[in-house]
C-alpha cells in the first residue's frame, strides 16, 4: 500500500520551474487563435460598416465630424444593427485606448433597477472625461452610457433616469436601444433623438450572408441563401447564425435549401397540410394523433402558429369569416404559448376551432 501512494520512483517531485512553463506554452498551443462566433466576428467596426440603417448613418457621421451627439433611442426589429452601431459610433470617437473607460453598456441580462440608476449610472455620469486621445485626434469631452433592452426596464428605473439625463448632459450622453418604443416613458422619449431600425432588405441580407460565406470558405446554393433570407425575416444576426450552424452540420459540403430547414426548425409544408387535411375529416381521434406526432417530432407550436397563420391568410380556399375566426385563435394561443401554456393543449385548442370552421358548412 505504502509503495502504491509513493508511486514509481521515475515521477519527479521538483516544481516546475517559469523558464520550463513558457517553453511548454510556445509549443503552438498559445498561438492558437479562439474561435468565435460568427456574430460577433463580422460584427461591424466602424459606423460606414452598418448595412441599410442610410439616416441614422448620416446623422451619426455629422456627429462624428464634430465629435458631439444628442441623447439617442435606438428602436425596432432584433438583428437589425442598433448595438452593433452605437458601439461602432463609440470605437470611433474614443479609439480603443479609451473606449472601455468612457463607455458604460447595461443590458437585459443585467440588474437595472431604480437602485442600480441611482447608484451605478449616477456615479458614471457624474464623472469628467478630458477631451484629448492619445493619438492626437479630437476626443469628445463626454461618456455614452449605452442601455441596451431598455423596454424591458421598469417605470419606475426609467423615471429615475430621466433626471440623470437633464442633470448631466455637459458630461454624458444616453443611447437608450429597444424593440417597442411604446414601452419607453414619454419624458425619456423626448429627451432623445429617435432612429427607428427597419427589418434589413433581402437584397442587403443575401449580399452580406455571400461574403460572410465567401470569408469562411462556406459552399451554400442560391437557394439555401435565398431560403435563409426567408427565414430570417429581416433578422441578419439570425441568418448568420444559422450560416454558422448549417457549416459546422455539413462539414465542408455544400448546404443545400434543405439542411436551412431542418436548422431553422422550419415545419414542412406538406406536415402542415396533412394537419389541415385532418381537420376537415372532422375525426377528432386522427386529429390528436396528428397533433401528438407533430409534438414528438419536436417542432415548436409557435413556429406552426406563424407558418399556418400565413398559409390561412393567403389560402382562397377559406371564406372571410372562416380566416377571421382562425386569426383570432391564433393569436390567443401565441399569447398563451407566451406565458408558457401546455403546447399539446394548445394546438388541440386550435386544431379544434379550425375543424368547427371547416366542417361547420358541410
Amino acid at each position: 500500500m505504502q509503495a502504491f501512494l509513493k508511486g514509481p520512483a521515475s515521477i519527479s517531485t521538483k516544481p516546475v520551474t517559469a523558464k520550463e512553463k513558457s517553453a511548454a506554452g510556445s509549443s503552438g498551443e498559445g498561438k492558437r487563435t479562439k474561435p468565435i462566433p460568427w456574430v460577433e466576428k463580422y460584427r461591424p467596426k466602424n459606423v460606414d460598416e452598418v448595412a441599410f440603417q442610410d439616416e441614422v448613418v448620416a446623422v451619426l457621421k455629422k456627429s462624428l465630424e464634430g465629435a458631439d451627439l444628442p441623447n439617442l433611442l435606438f428602436y425596432g426589429p432584433p438583428g437589425t444593427g442598433k448595438t452593433s452601431t452605437i458601439l461602432a459610433a463609440a470605437r470611433e470617437l474614443f479609439g480603443p485606448e479609451l473606449f472601455r473607460q468612457r463607455v458604460l453598456e447595461l443590458n437585459a441580462s443585467d440588474e437595472r433597477g431604480i437602485q442600480v440608476i441611482r447608484e451605478k449610472v449616477k456615479a458614471f455620469a457624474q464623472l469628467t472625461a478630458s477631451g484629448s486621445r492619445s493619438d492626437g485626434k479630437m476626443c469628445p469631452p463626454f461618456k455614452i452610457v449605452i442601455l441596451d433592452e431598455a423596454d424591458s426596464m421598469t417605470s419606475a428605473a426609467q423615471a429615475a433616469l430621466r433626471r440623470t439625463m437633464e442633470k448631466e448632459s455637459k458630461t454624458t450622453r444616453f443611447c437608450l436601444i429597444c424593440n417597442y418604443i411604446s414601452r419607453i416613458i414619454e419624458p425619456l422619449t423626448s429627451r432623445c433623438s429617435k432612429f427607428r431600425f427597419k427589418p434589413l432588405s433581402d437584397s442587403i441580407q443575401q449580399q452580406r450572408l455571400l461574403d460572410v460565406s465567401e470569408k469562411e470558405h462556406v459552399k451554400i446554393s442560391n437557394e439555401a441563401v435565398s431560403y435563409l433570407v426567408k427565414v430570417s425575416e429581416g433578422d441578419l444576426r439570425k441568418a448568420i447564425t444559422f450560416l454558422q450552424s448549417a457549416t459546422r452540420l455539413m462539414g465542408g459540403k455544400e448546404i443545400t435549401e434543405k439542411i436551412i430547414i431542418e436548422i431553422a426548425g422550419v415545419i414542412p409544408k406538406e406536415t402542415i397540410d396533412e394537419l389541415l387535411l385532418g381537420c376537415q375529416s372532422g375525426s377528432f381521434e386522427k386529429l390528436e394523433t396528428l397533433a401528438k406526432n407533430l409534438i414528438n417530432e419536436g417542432f415548436a407550436v409557435a413556429q406552426l402558429v406563424n407558418q399556418l397563420h400565413d398559409t390561412v391568410v393567403e389560402s382562397e380556399d377559406y371564406s372571410d369569416k372562416q380566416k377571421s375566426a382562425i386569426v383570432e385563435k391564433l393569436a390567443e394561443v401565441d399569447k398563451c404559448l407566451a406565458d408558457g401554456a401546455d403546447e399539446f393543449l394548445q394546438l388541440m385548442s386550435l386544431c379544434a376551432l379550425v375543424m368547427q370552421q371547416l366542417t361547420q358548412n358541410t
